[in-house]
């Protein structure tokens, strides 16, 4: 099997599976402005930085001044290294570079045997095609001079090339010729850049296939972020476990006979206002006070907010930050990738050691990449799952009274162990909360709506007449509402159906009447 070489890549290696065979001849392609020259240079710089392997620059169009800058505006010292000997820059033309692979021999072999090299970049391809058409001459004979130049050469070559769609059977064929091809594309939406990477081939090896989001970073270069779905999982050596965590509030831990079991997945669904980041708050807390290491993810509040409205709860978070049992991670999701984002989170869990988390609020993905957000949930419930870790998923839902669903995108049971909603319920003229927990994967759960309040220590659910701490029953009692779901629109979630079809028992859902309904019978005198 041959020697990989490392490309230095932050990123690219792990999608290339430790890194591209020795002797690889590459092509990276990609529209004006995709990154193809920035990820050539870094290649070239890694090489004879970190890797001890010098490396040689060929350039047709752009000069050295200009390389030097956009060297430097990365931090790459490739003054340094062009005066250590370890890079070489060479300025020449398409005929020159030709002839001298044609004749086998020459100044361009001289000089790349001078330094050791064993790397080379040559940008770009696109001038040698125009040599070709200028000079009537057929690209494709030029194509496999070059080719067989490098070989001979034995160095392990990366080349930039233009990449246009209508050339139709000549990209087919340089795609062809060449060992390894690393397409970069680069779209504008909603006013924001996005950058991504796919290696469409790489002959003696495996690698990671699909679109991996990259970015040209400062003081880094290119830096690519492995797509999250593409984790791998072992179906037989996912770990379980009997052992239960509290919710932190012991009637909810009743509701689900006995909490949550370490290791499980929970999806925490409502409306805005019905207390799912308290009960985030509430579970992480608790979590804390067991021994536990625990993690935040917001994407709805900042972190000051979210201290500040914990705080007048009894939770501590700034304490429980200083002293390490909490991490606060907030992200904007104005500027969210998913990929970047899960690359933070997994390093912070992994290098922290973190065994519960609360996402706060998943919904943000939806609105971020909707067509990528059941796949990134569920390779975030995997990697999680994979490590015994307990995790909640906050989910605001768009309906006020009721529930007929918890996501279009999201259909729950495969995904999730436990589902609890929160939400509201009129009662006569007042609003008041109500939890209901439909499923709870490997347990004797209790099918009922209860009503609870928000009070200082979180979630506290009240007597099931409806009486309050202090033992006050409201006029209208709770159990003269019908049911958490029988207001929505369809008679009951999707997500719930779902849980049906696994064979999970469902409390009866019953229909409150209507202006349409016939009256009730009346009542025996």
């Amino acid at each position: 099997m041959s020697t990989l070489v490392k490309t230095g890549i932050a990123g690219l290696d792990e999608v290339l599976r430790g890194g591209v065979p020795r002797h690889n001849n590459l092509v990276v392609e990609g529209a004006p402005g995709s990154g193809k020259t920035t990820l050539g240079l870094g290649f070239i710089v890694a090489g004879a930085a970190l890797y001890g392997e010098p490396g040689a620059i060929v350039s047709f169009e752009l000069d050295t001044a200009k390389l030097m800058r956009d060297a430097a505006g990365f931090d790459w010292d490739l003054q340094g290294l062009i005066d250590a000997g370890k890079i070489k820059v060479i300025q020449t033309s398409p005929a020159v570079l030709l002839s001298e692979f044609r004749n086998g021999q020459g100044a361009f072999a001289d000089a790349l045997r001078g330094i050791g090299a064993k790397r080379l970049m040559i940008d770009g391809l696109t001038p040698l095609r125009l040599y070709a058409e200028v000079h009537d001459l057929p690209f494709r004979d030029d194509l496999h001079v070059l080719i067989e130049g490098l070989n001979r050469l034995g160095v392990t070559t990366l080349v930039t090339a233009e990449r246009d769609d209508t050339l139709g059977a000549v990209a087919a064929h340089e795609r062809f010729v060449f060992d390894t091809i690393i397409s970069l594309t680069r779209a504008e939406t909603n006013r924001r850049v996005r950058r991504e990477l796919t290696v469409l081939k790489s002959r003696g090896q495996d690698f990671i296939g699909g679109s991996h989001t990259m970015r040209i970073e400062a003081g880094q270069g290119i830096h690519v972020y492995r797509r999250a779905q593409s984790r791998p999982t072992v179906l037989n050596d996912q770990p379980t476990s009997d052992e239960r965590l509290s919710t932190g509030s012991g009637a909810i831990d009743a509701m689900m006979d006995g909490g949550l079991y370490k290791g499980s997945v929970t999806m925490v669904s409502g409306i805005s206002g019905t207390g799912k980041t308290v009960l985030g708050v509430q579970f992480l807390s608790a979590a804390v006070a067991a021994g536990h290491k625990t993690l935040l993810v917001s994407l709805d509040e900042h972190p000051r907010q979210l201290s500040r409205n914990a705080g007048s709860l009894g939770f501590d978070l700034p304490g429980m930050i200083e002293r390490g049992e909490l991490f606060l991670h907030y992200e904007s999701p104005l500027e969210m990738e998913l990929d970047v984002h899960f690359d933070h989170i997994i390093k912070l869990v992994e290098r922290e050691h973190i065994d519960c988390v609360v996402f706060d609020s998943c919904a943000v993905y939806e609105t971020a990449a909707p067509h990528q957000v059941s796949d990134y949930l569920y390779a975030l419930a995997t990697f999680f799952k994979n490590r015994l870790a307990t995790i909640f998923f906050n989910y605001e839902t768009p309906e006020l009274l009721g529930l007929s669903q918890i996501s279009k995108e999201l259909k729950g049971s495969h995904l999730v162990d436990n589902i609890i909603l929160l939400n509201y319920v009129e009662v006569s003229t007042v609003l008041r909360r109500a939890i209901a927990i439909p499923k709870v994967r490997g347990s004797n759960n209790r099918q009922v709506t209860r009503e609870y309040m928000i009070a200082h220590g979180g979630l506290h659910l009240l007597d099931e007449d409806g009486a309050d701490a202090a033992g006050v029953v409201p006029q209208l009692p709770f159990s003269s509402y019908y049911g958490l779901l029988s207001r929505s629109p369809s008679r009951r979630s999707p997500v719930i159906d779902d849980a049906v079809a696994h064979g999970e028992k469902m409390p009866p859902s019953v229909e409150l009447p209507t202006d349409d309904s016939p009256p009730p019978p009346p009542s025996p005198s």
